[in-house]
């Protein structure tokens, strides 16, 4: 059997994608033998509010470096790690750190909707690898931002931290915070207001439309893509399943604050949705590019799963304080674990000759380092992922001082093929 790379499962209301599997490769071409180019693919994580200076920059430079405290969650994954150090970002402050991070740009002093700012790098990066598939890039994050309006900062505007992605200067793109919309969005999910009503109150699958296609489709199958097609159907059925508990969580109890429906209630385990929806939309080919915030700057959330009570952006105004300071460590490192547990899938989920962890580049950070000041000196970054190549990983890489993080989006934007020579204010090539 051979099948297109293009090839879905279609029923009523869903389109199933389909993972890589070795009859998309035709027999006896020089690919077949040699495996299948890879696809690069590319995402970006922001965490508002900075990182822990002290306890995120890494002791020592190089190949081989000593990970420090945050990063030690990702132990596991060193060969895939790329830190870099003394990027800065243009001018101190929430909104305009939060805004340069990942366009390099100064963003424009309005509260209304006149912004200006720049094209971020999943942008640039997705015109250039993200035309084949169905979502050229997906914009998410796991914090409400719907209520935020107007001004969020003295002198900004609230887009400049409600998202990360902008298509050009005065574009800003929404960030979906809702798991079942996202999934419905990936596979979808047909009928009237009513049926989809319905479906959601009960354990309905999205897969029971194209059960006959999949058991025909496996009887042309050999042995390993048999068993790579079972583990991602069952992936998205898993997905599914957990979006529903979810559902009925949040409509269970009427001491919780009104939620969007499928928005679990647990930070953590929204999170982890949200990050295994993005792995499952790599590994069909959906998407090869996302965006992720996973806490806005300023933001006020708690954190009841660590024993954090105190909002995240008052802790964040530490003033040297013994107890913020080591919450804010605590909620880094915490961070960078359920991190690691996306890495982890990216590193078992195959993808023609390697992982989507080889073939693939996180971008994971913040635009501000030192918190209590909104500080825009070296800011965290790190890499994580090989991308087929662009990155060696196993390395702490330290900038010149004050490396506008500009010129690091261009050096990005230039591996994966763009041809860019500015990203706002950059200076020059990394």
């Amino acid at each position: 059997m051979s099948l297109s790379r293009r090839s879905v499962l279609r029923g009523f209301g869903a389109a199933i994608a389909l993972p890589f599997l070795d009859a998309m490769v035709p027999a006896l071409t020089a690919t077949a033998r040699t495996a299948a180019n890879p696809i690069r693919r590319f995402g970006t994580v922001f965490l508002g509010l900075g990182e822990r200076p002290s306890a995120w920059r890494p002791p020592t430079e190089g190949v081989n470096f000593e990970l420090s405290p945050i990063l030690t969650p990702l132990e596991a994954y060193r060969d895939h790690l790329t830190v870099v150090s003394n990027l800065c970002t243009p001018i101190n402050g929430h909104a305009p750190t939060a805004a340069a991070w990942s366009t390099g740009a100064l963003a424009k002093s309005t509260i209304a909707e006149d912004v200006f700012l720049g094209v971020s790098i999943d942008q640039v990066v997705a015109r250039r690898i993200g035309g084949d598939t169905v979502f050229p890039s997906l914009e998410v994050c796991t914090e409400d931002v719907t209520g935020y309006l107007g001004g969020c900062d003295p002198g900004y505007a609230c887009a400049y931290i409600n998202t990360t992605s902008w298509t050009d200067a005065t574009t800003p793109l929404p960030m979906e915070i809702n798991p079942r919309t996202l999934f419905e969005r990936l596979f979808g999910r047909a009928g009237t207001a009513a049926e989809r009503l319905a479906a959601l109150q009960t354990d309905s699958s999205i897969l029971d439309s194209v059960r006959d296609d999949v058991k025909e489709l496996q009887t042309g199958l050999g042995a390993r893509d048999r068993t790579r097609l079972s583990e991602y159907l069952d992936n998205v059925r898993e997905i599914e399943q957990r979006i529903q508990r979810a559902e009925k969580q949040s409509t269970s109890s009427v001491t919780v604050p009104e939620a969007p429906v499928g928005v679990p209630e647990v930070f953590s385990e929204h999170m982890m949705l949200m990050f295994d929806l993005l792995a499952v939309a790599w590994q069909a080919d959906i998407t090869r590019v996302f965006s992720y915030i996973l806490n806005r700057d300023v933001s006020q959330r708690v954190y009841p799963e660590i024993d954090i009570s105190e909002p995240h952006h008052a802790m964040s105004h530490h003033g040297k304080d013994p107890k913020k300071l080591e919450g804010l460590i605590k909620l880094n490192t915490w961070q960078v674990k359920l991190f690691s547990r996306f890495v982890e899938r990216l590193r078992n989920t195959p993808d023609g000759d390697g992982s989507l962890l080889d073939h693939s580049v996180i971008m994971w950070g913040s635009g501000m380092s030192e918190s209590d000041l909104h500080y825009r000196i070296d800011v965290p970054t790190l890499l994580v992922g090989r991308g087929a190549g662009l990155y060696k990983g196993n390395r702490h890489q330290v900038a010149p001082k004050e490396t506008p993080i500009g010129n690091f989006l261009v050096d990005v934007a230039q591996k994966f093929g763009a041809e860019v020579d500015k990203f706002g204010l950059s200076t020059g090539r990394f």
